[in-house]
């Protein structure tokens, strides 16, 4: 695979592409809740950012193939958590429709049977008396029809209760399920935010590999990212070798970082 990575603004970038030539968009656009990207303002009247967001999905609906998915990646703050809900609505009005919501879980303590309880993933704290801490972001999977086929099994789990396998006849005989919409993907731990995650808002690799895997295109994927940050999609563009990756990113700085992660040998892959 030989990404194409522009450095741009998406809206004037993505018209330059060509119609129906992706099949897969995995992206998280800036959130419009304040945070401190370097070249982004992210205080828009709301109005206008959804106005915004309109502009450049219909763009990424040109691109899109017939069956292919957009997977969106939106998160919140605990004092606007009406703001994904905005963003989708605005999305789901003429131009894609809502075919699944999955709920990124980033941290998460379950109880055991014996009692134990365990935690596990990235849990950021806040002081406030009014709200809980926020350990979930959503991903909806928007298609133009909302028929589009997935591969559930090629992104599930074994079976915990190997019975099932021979018990139900849709498994096929083979060890594995579907696995829901909630994935636990944590963060991996890193020792300076400023020098291994220089973005204030990033998801994991493993985030984008789900999305690749349940899509099901395998090594034919053509996968889009029109918001790239430090190229997430495209490391995991890298590892599946998929057939095509496409990023635009406006911030010069965070495209560089996208382009070493990508020449980095697999065994110094950083972040």
């Amino acid at each position: 695979m030989e990404p194409s990575l522009h450095h741009g603004d998406c809206l004037d970038v993505l018209p330059r592409l060509e119609a129906e030539s992706h099949d897969l968009v995995v992206t998280s656009p800036p959130y419009n809740l304040g945070i401190n990207y370097r070249s982004f303002e992210d205080t828009a009247d709301r109005s206008e950012f959804l106005d915004w967001c309109r502009a450049w999905s219909s763009e990424v609906k040109r691109i899109l193939t017939d069956d292919g998915s957009f997977f969106l990646n939106v998160g919140a703050a605990p004092s606007n958590p009406l703001f994904p809900h905005q963003v989708l609505l605005a999305l789901t009005e003429d131009l894609f429709v809502l075919q699944n919501t999955f709920h990124w879980v980033k941290s998460i303590t379950i109880e055991t049977r014996k009692g134990e309880q365990i935690s596990a993933g990235h849990f950021k704290p806040i002081n406030s008396k009014r709200y809980v801490n926020d350990c979930h972001e959503y991903v909806f999977h928007l298609s133009k029809s909302g028929n589009t086929p997935l591969d559930r099994r090629g992104a599930g789990v074994p079976y915990q209760d190997k019975s099932n396998i021979a018990r139900w006849g849709h498994t096929g005989g083979e060890d594995k399920r579907c696995r829901g919409n909630t994935w636990f993907i944590p963060y991996d731990t890193i020792t300076s935010r400023d020098k291994d995650r220089p973005h204030p808002a990033t998801f994991p690799i493993g985030l984008v590999e789900q999305c690749i895997r349940l899509h099901g295109s395998g090594p034919e994927t053509r996968l889009l990212d029109p918001f790239l940050g430090i190229g997430s999609s495209a490391v995991a563009a890298k590892r599946g070798k998929i057939a095509q990756f496409t990023g635009i990113e406006l911030d010069e700085h965070y495209l560089s970082v996208a382009r070493e992660r990508l020449n980095a040998p697999a065994e110094e892959e950083l972040f």
